[in-house]
């Protein structure tokens, strides 16, 4: 971005993307157009504007925040926030680096890991039960006859 807010293109063809809109963010933005713009048009603005200009989306965010009565984050808090609620939901890291536009996983992970689960007795665990979905009576006979 340029010093006057201009988006211009994106760094990499990661920074292209689509991103998932939970439903109930979905259902506060098709709320939010249906009152704003009724007649059609983009949900932040009509197709004669920039409305997602550094400047322009801060001012939104800050509006919002102190309607809502809460203290205002940052927006790069607000990724992270994202990339937080992906990982606590279970979302697969490949997912999440797609969503955030990481040229790499390892990106994801450096930044995201300790965020992740997966200790060792998490990991002992989900093994464990894995060989106890997959202890069928077939299996068993096979290890007494091998035995």
């Amino acid at each position: 971005m340029n010093s006057y807010g201009d988006a211009g293109e994106p760094k990499s063809r990661a920074g292209r993307r689509s991103v998932p809109i939970v439903a109930a963010l979905r259902d506060l933005l098709v709320e939010h157009k249906a009152v704003t713009w009724p007649d059609g048009g983009l949900v932040f603005g009509s197709s004669t504007t920039r409305p997602f200009t550094p400047t322009a989306v801060r001012k939104r965010a800050l509006t919002a925040w102190k309607r809502a009565g809460l203290e205002p984050i940052g927006l790069h808090e607000c990724r992270h926030t994202f990339a937080s609620l992906l990982i606590a939901a279970g979302v697969n890291a490949k997912a999440i680096t797609a969503y955030l536009g990481h040229a790499s996983i390892q990106t994801t992970f450096d930044l995201y890991g300790h965020l992740m689960p997966g200790n060792e007795e998490e990991a002992v665990a989900l093994v464990d039960a894995y060989l106890s979905r997959a202890d069928t009576p077939a299996r068993l006979s096979q290890i007494q006859q091998l035995g």
